[in-house]
């Protein structure tokens, strides 16, 4: 590990401040400390966001779930609110990495890091989420723009994401057995207006939604329309854990899983 200062701010303002002169964020830590102790990343200063309480906590506004962005997985995971409003979430939560993970990693820390095959991101597109920031909002569609790539700026910090509660939603995950992440996990949310369909760890871009699962499913939420939906193999990923032709079976076979649970 690279020599670097550490900064403790205890509000968001300072935060920013520290961030907009180069500072680098600091969340639950689980992926940038584990890199920097490889050297495969360097920062002369951390700015350590644990100390801002107004970045923690879970509320209902509304219509929407809004959850701190240094909430951490464990805290989402075991939320009575959640629970009862979203439980797809509070699963999706649950099962993220293993204990140790959960309980330093947190909801922003994710969503800003943006793994290609991390599961905050799926939930947060399928949900169509809007992230706060100390500057504005922005829509889920809008914000994720490739592999650890998003539209946040340099210097801008998630204070909170917003989570519509949906009819109903699940969250079905085939784990890569070694680093538990996802090979390819599926969330998919019921509204009014139809169905979202988010899907992560099966493309090096990142998390995506698939418009023929949402098509289907917003005319027949059932399995079966689920199962009648061919899934392109072109574009996914390829490597020593799977085909492109195995993950897009995984697509169908998971949204199909997540369909059943959902309906309870």
């Amino acid at each position: 590990m690279y020599p670097f200062t550490l900064e403790r701010p205890t509000s968001t303002a300072d935060a920013v401040k520290l961030a907009t002169a180069g500072g680098r964020p600091l969340a639950g830590g689980q992926t940038l400390l584990a890199s920097m102790k490889l050297r495969l990343t360097s920062a002369d200063q951390l700015v350590d966001l644990a100390g801002i309480k107004d970045l923690t906590g879970i509320c209902r506004d509304g219509d929407a779930l809004v959850i701190g962005a240094m909430t951490r997985h464990a805290d989402v995971a075991s939320n009575a609110e959640v629970k009862a409003l979203i439980p797809a979430l509070a699963d999706l939560a649950g099962n993220i990495g293993d204990r140790q993970v959960r309980a330093m990693g947190t909801l922003g820390g994710s969503v800003a890091n943006n793994d290609p095959a991390a599961c905050y991101p799926s939930a947060v597109l399928a949900l169509g989420a809007t992230i706060h920031t100390n500057t504005r909002k922005i829509a889920a569609d809008d914000y994720f723009k490739g592999m650890f790539s998003t539209a946040l700026q340099d210097g801008e910090l998630i204070t909170a994401i917003s989570f519509p509660i949906p009819k109903r939603a699940a969250y079905m995950k085939f784990k890569q057995s070694a680093s538990r992440f996802a090979m390819v996990g599926v969330f998919l949310a019921q509204f009014s207006n139809g169905v979202r369909v988010a899907v992560t760890g099966a493309s090096s871009d990142g998390v995506f939604r698939h418009a023929g699962l949402e098509q289907a499913l917003s005319a027949n939420f059932t399995p079966q329309a689920a199962a009648g939906v061919k899934i392109d193999a072109s574009g996914l990923n390829q490597d020593i854990h799977g085909t492109a032709a195995y993950r897009a079976n995984l697509i169908s076979v998971q949204t199909q899983r997540a369909v059943t649970k959902a309906l309870g």
